[in-house]
């Protein structure tokens, strides 16, 4: 078997609702041996992956998939079960898959769902290899794929306090998203709504605030003046100032690095000399700079605790102990090491909920000062302590108190998080107890944290879980009802999207939103251009709703996109479907118009049940049939008709139709009619020659509707978008350049070009000369009825080269050429290679009165030569 493509599509794809893995699949000569053909497979497969037995498939009960292996599948529906299962048999729930056979014999496209991108790539790749062996009558060793699954899924995983903040997103329908591989550095929802943070620093915590934290001399000024209790101390540079400070604060101390964090450095309970050298040089092994300052204090006898405040209030609270171990009265200090690390709660680092306990030079010096060492045999019941702080990165263990603390303590802290400005804060407390005033008792705080993690609050070894994800996010999105969501608009169809993407742009801009847009040439964002190229698939839904000032998304959505990577949003507010027609047939399987049809109407499905709208073209058959079928949410159609049959029952229950009535746009609401605009004034109609961008006006128009945007804005949005360079490059830009009529468009398509012939003929003057072409990778079919289409259009055609995606060099040109001479009209046709030769040789055979169809890749280019010598014909089109 071979693997020929393997992605994620991330969002609403051809295939699935929901992200899915897509594995193109050669299963070569195994597609003569399905599984029935194979002794004893689906036995073999069973022993190796046992809990493969609770897949229902089409059977619909367990043991359901394995029946049809017995009863004979193929290799590739056996891929898609097993790379199921194995990210299950990692920690990732999932259960959707499909696999379907394609029009290659042997290749078979396999979906599976995902939780982690990565993990969900690597458990397809091991799928292929655990069948293929199964099949070739090998032996499959189940652990080492286990673990490397692991080790992808742990690289990947992020840490408990990321990931305790984007479930509580999710848990709310909030949109998260990793801003910056390998770091924590993530964003919940979109837009101008959009929060952002790392670990547990948010986009509010003040830099101040954090550089107070990470400054313990600066952070017990600032509480020292304000009246909190911390330790007496002072911060040395060198081992003589250590030794002086030591002497005056009175043993015993505690020494750590200035800036520091985790517990990093830090020395406790110091009361000789000897232990006092061996602190300073930790300390001043993690001092960050050449400063060499190190901090000597008072050590306060007590418990350690850490308190948690977010957003100015007190949400947890834990007493933390420095990792140990208890006696049995049997086992060395050592075994029960191994022992404790033995508990799957412990992990290296901060990738669970615990850490590993690891020996080093503080577990060392704690065991001399006890009088121990890693061979002794503590008495049961005997509590050996292995490390001087009890911070949870260096092994320790975590109760919960938070509903014993004291209110003036809760005060306290929640003061302290005021004082030293930070949102999320961990105060490193010691007290003998959280049940009684600080001032009552032996206590002091000795650190505050910035970024403080989550950990010993969500899973403390003992006491109860606190949900401080929650709160965070709570406190980044107060309104309980706010997902952090801007309004998606998405736009789809074979003709016209970007049009109407740019025309429904513009008016939501008009009635005062700063929009972002992706479509065919660029990403805008509120009418700048941030990004240039063909921006219709995921790329530009993620530029537009990571910028920070969008309030509203419009996306122009094509086929492509949809079919390689999936939309790249879960959901949408509004989608619309504004034709299917025949193009780009015969590519990645889609080769029949019901197939194109089940790709455009990914957009619709996509629609939100609660609020959404689907804008539909009532006047295409398959629209008809398929996108209202799949559409979701509320429709409201447009349609060139105002009596359009298909249209009565919608209507009879108050259904909304955006029309032509009498020569103006209307709407019907029911039995009611409300006038938008009259046909001749919208500028793009080109005074009713160009019924597509009528269509295209009525789509962006009731996009604006369903977005609540009054009638009267709307109006102003359509008489104010002109077919300019400016506002829709490349989209039946119209020129008069020395008495010689210009139209510049994309059409690279039949129906597009269909749609084009009433306005080039209504334009058009004594001789109409075209250029044309279009890409290698469509039909031979295709390409010739081009050429006939562009015959009937044309009195001169020269067609040039597009981009030959794999096709000979001259073979496209010469397929529409030769589609255009057997059509047998009197069009003169002349394959010219390079598409700026074609257009100069037209330029220059022009002669005034004569029109020029320019169907060019290089808009920008074209129309750049045209300008010095020409001007936008807008005003007055009587002399077409």
């Amino acid at each position: 078997m071979r693997i020929l493509e393997h992605r994620a599509l991330r969002g609403p794809n051809y295939y699935s609702r929901y992200q899915a893995i897509y594995m193109r699949l050669d299963i070569e000569q195994l597609e003569h041996r399905p599984s029935d053909k194979v002794p004893g497979i689906a036995e073999k497969l069973e022993a190796v992956i046992p809990t493969i037995h609770e897949h229902r498939c089409s059977v619909g009960e367990p043991g359901g998939f394995l029946q049809r292996v017995q009863n004979g599948t193929y290799a590739g529906h056996m891929v898609e079960h097993v790379a199921i299962e194995l990210q299950n048999m990692v920690g990732f729930s999932v259960g959707y898959g499909k696999t379907v056979d394609s029009y290659e014999t042997g290749i078979y496209n396999v979906i599976y769902r995902y939780r982690d991108e990565a993990t969900g790539l690597a458990a397809g790749k091991a799928a292929v290899e655990i069948v293929q062996t199964l099949y070739d009558g090998g032996f499959v060793d189940l652990d080492p794929i286990l673990q490397h699954l692991k080790e992808v899924r742990d690289a990947n995983a992020l840490g408990p306090s990321t990931g305790a903040i984007v479930e509580a997103a999710k848990a709310r329908n909030i949109p998260w998203n990793n801003l910056t591989e390998g770091t924590s550095y993530t964003q919940l929802g979109h837009g101008v709504k959009q929060r952002r943070f790392q670990a547990t620093v948010t986009d509010a915590s003040g830099i101040i605030g954090h550089a107070i934290a990470d400054d313990k001399d600066w952070t017990k000024q600032i509480l020292g003046d304000a009246g909190v209790a911390v330790p007496r101390g002072c911060t040395c540079y060198t081992w003589e100032e250590v030794k002086e400070a030591a002497e005056w604060i009175g043993w015993p101390v505690v020494t750590k690095p200035l800036a520091g964090n985790h517990g990093r450095g830090v020395t406790t309970d110091i009361a000789s000399m000897d232990d006092l050298k061996s602190g300073y040089e930790a300390a001043l092994a993690r001092v960050r700079d050449d400063s060499c300052a190190v901090i000597v204090e008072s050590y306060i006898k007590g418990e350690d605790h850490r308190m948690l405040v977010i957003g100015g209030k007190l949400i947890a609270a834990a007493r933390r102990r420095p990792a140990h171990v208890t006696g049995d009265g049997k086992s060395t200090i050592r075994a029960l090491i191994d022992k404790a690390n033995e508990d799957p709660r412990r992990g290296v680092g901060h990738e669970n909920l615990l850490t590993q306990i690891h020996v080093d030079e503080q577990t060392q010096r704690m065991l001399d000062q006890a009088g121990l060492t890693l061979d002794s045999v503590p008495g049961e019941g005997a509590m050996v302590f292995l490390k001087s702080t009890a911070n949870i990165s260096t092994g320790g263990t975590a109760t919960d108190l938070t509903d014993e603390v004291h209110p003036d303590i809760k005060f306290a802290m929640e003061r302290i998080a005021r004082l030293v400005g930070l949102d999320v804060i961990g105060i490193d407390l010691l007290a003998e107890t959280l049940t009684k005033p600080l001032d009552q008792q032996s206590a002091g705080v000795v650190e505050v944290n910035a970024g403080p993690g989550f950990r010993m609050h969500m899973a403390p070894t003992h006491g109860t879980p606190r949900p401080v994800g929650e709160h965070v996010v709570e406190m980044l999105f107060p309104d309980p009802k706010d997902d952090g969501r801007v309004p998606i608009t998405a736009i789809t169809g074979t003709n016209g999207k970007t049009t109407t993407t740019r025309l429904t742009t513009h008016i939501l801009r008009q009635a005062g939103y700063s929009v972002g847009m992706g479509c065919t040439g660029t990403v805008e964002i509120d009418n700048h251009v941030i990004l240039r190229g063909d921006y219709s698939g995921p790329a530009a839904a993620a530029a537009v709703l990571h910028e920070p000032t969008v309030e509203h998304a419009v996306l122009e959505v094509a086929r492509g996109g949809i079919m390689r990577r999936g939309l790249g949003f879960d959901e949408c507010d509004v989608g619309v479907l504004l034709n299917i027609a025949s193009d780009h047939l015969g590519e990645r399987d889609i080769h029949t118009l019901e197939e194109l049809a089940r790709c455009k109407t990914v957009v619709v499905d996509a629609v939100k049940r609660e609020g959404g709208y689907c804008v539909l073209n009532a006047d295409d058959p398959l629209v008809m049939e398929h996108g209202t079928y799949w559409a979701r949410g509320e429709i409201i159609y447009f349609s060139m008709d105002p009596d359009n049959p298909a249209l009565a029952d919608h209507l009879s229950r108050g259904g909304e139709v955006f029309t032509v009535n009498a020569g103006r746009i209307v709407l019907m609401r029911g039995k009611v009619l409300v006038d938008v605009v009259d046909v001749n004034d919208v500028p793009i109609a080109f005074e009713g020659h160009a019924p597509f961008n009528v269509q295209n006006a009525m789509a962006a128009a009731a996009v604006a509707l369903a977005h609540g945007i009054e009638i009267d804005d709307i109006r102003a949005g359509l008489l104010t978008f002109h077919p300019t360079p400016a506002q829709m490059p490349g989209r039946t830009n119209y020129f008069e350049a020395d008495g010689v009529y210009c139209l510049i468009d994309y059409g690279h398509n039949v129906p597009a070009l269909v749609a084009l012939e009433p306005l080039v003929n209504g334009l058009g003057q004594q001789r109409k000369i075209g250029v044309s072409s279009a890409p290698g990778n469509r039909r031979d079919e295709d390409l010739a009825a081009l050429g006939a289409q562009l015959a009937k259009m044309c009195d001169v055609l020269y067609v040039y080269e597009s981009d030959a995606r794999g096709r000979a060099e001259g073979e496209t040109a010469e397929l529409i050429r030769k589609g255009a001479s057997d059509a047998g009209s009197d069009c003169a046709v002349e394959v010219i290679m390079k598409e700026k030769d074609a257009v100069d040789r037209a330029i220059a055979d022009a002669v005034p009165g004569d029109f020029l169809l320019l169907l060019v890749d290089d808009i920008t280019g074209t129309t750049e030569r045209l300008k010095g010598r020409s001007f936008p014909v807008q005003s007055d089109l009587s002399q077409a």
